[in-house]
C-alpha cells in the first residue's frame, strides 16, 4: 500500500510539473517560446484548447491555462505576428477533445 501511495505521489508531481500553465509576455526577449497563431488547423504544430481553471491544464497535451501572473506559469510565451519568427505554430480549437500535438518534434518546447 505504501508503495502504491509513493507511485501515485510521483505521478501526480510529474503531471503537475508539466502542466501547461502559460503566461503571455509583451516582449520577445522575456519569452521561453515564440508562438504564432495560424488561421488553419492543417498548418499548426499544436492544437490548443484554453481551459478555464488551473487544474484543467494538461500535461503537455495542448490544454493551456493562462495564468494571471508570470510566477505562476510553467512557460512564458510571446505571440509573434510573424510566422517565420515563431518557434511554435498553434491553432485554437473549440473543444477539449481536439487539443493535441500535430508535430510531436516540437513537444520539447513546452517541457
Amino acid at each position: 500500500m505504501k508503495q502504491l501511495f509513493l507511485m501515485a505521489t510521483v505521478l501526480l508531481t510529474y503531471s503537475t510539473a508539466n502542466a501547461q500553465k502559460v503566461y503571455s509576455v509583451n516582449s520577445e526577449n522575456q519569452a521561453n517560446v515564440r508562438v504564432y497563431v495560424v488561421q488553419t488547423a492543417s498548418t499548426a504544430d499544436l492544437m490548443v484548447y484554453k481551459v478555464k481553471t488551473e487544474n484543467q491544464a494538461g500535461a503537455n497535451d495542448g490544454k493551456w491555462f493562462f495564468t494571471k501572473t508570470e510566477n505562476e506559469a510553467k512557460k512564458k510565451i510571446y505571440f509573434t505576428t510573424t510566422e517565420s519568427r515563431a518557434d511554435l505554430k498553434i491553432y485554437f480549437v473549440s473543444t477539449e477533445s481536439q487539443a493535441g500535438w500535430k508535430n510531436s518534434s516540437k513537444k520539447q518546447l513546452l517541457y
